[in-house]
């Protein structure tokens, strides 16, 4: 029997025009929404109502992403709810490090802006062991490889990227 409970997501981003983005796509597929505006906000979201999962940016004013990640696993209860990261840093100077760190000490899932609502809809049903249909389990499967190859290639030394190069550019 699965689990037909309307799930809580919490989706934090210091930009209004994202938040209204992924709330609206949270809504059509069912889900309830809160938001916040930044890591300060977002941690008085949890401690009025725990979310169900917490779709988190990185870079913001007040508090970033890996400050209330950080602070949200001081609690043993708080550390059990999932997050999704949802950023436009993953490459560069301002969210690189704190991508890498956590998604080696945790959220293992993340997308880059502009982000496909319905890879972010596939990739939140995966995390929370939803049903999904076969659409959104490919589009979920994606989301991971995807993920797995960034990290593969920001990992690899200029021979490796080469022979991945060369193996791309083949007819």
């Amino acid at each position: 029997m699965t689990d037909k409970r309307v799930r809580k997501i919490l989706v934090v981003d210091d930009e209004v025009d994202v938040r209204i983005f992924l709330k609206t796509a949270l809504i059509e597929a069912g889900f309830e929404v809160v938001t916040a505006k930044n890591g300060e906000q977002a941690l008085e979201e949890v401690k009025r109502e725990m979310p169900d999962l917490i779709s988190l940016d990185l870079v913001m004013p007040k508090k970033s992403g890996a400050k209330f990640y950080r602070d949200l696993h001081k609690n043993k209860e708080w550390a059990k709810i999932p997050v999704i990261i949802v950023t436009g840093h993953a490459r560069d100077d301002l969210g690189k490090a704190d991508l890498k760190e956590l998604t080696m000490s945790g959220p293992g899932v993340y997308l880059e802006k502009p982000v496909k609502s319905d890879n972010y809809i596939a990739a939140i049903k995966k995390i929370l062991k939803m049903d999904a249909n076969e659409d959104e389990k490919n589009k979920a499967e994606l989301v991971e490889l995807q993920n797995e190859l960034k990290n593969f290639i920001d990992d690899s030394d200029p021979e490796t990227l080469k022979k991945l190069k060369s193996i791309f550019n083949k007819p």
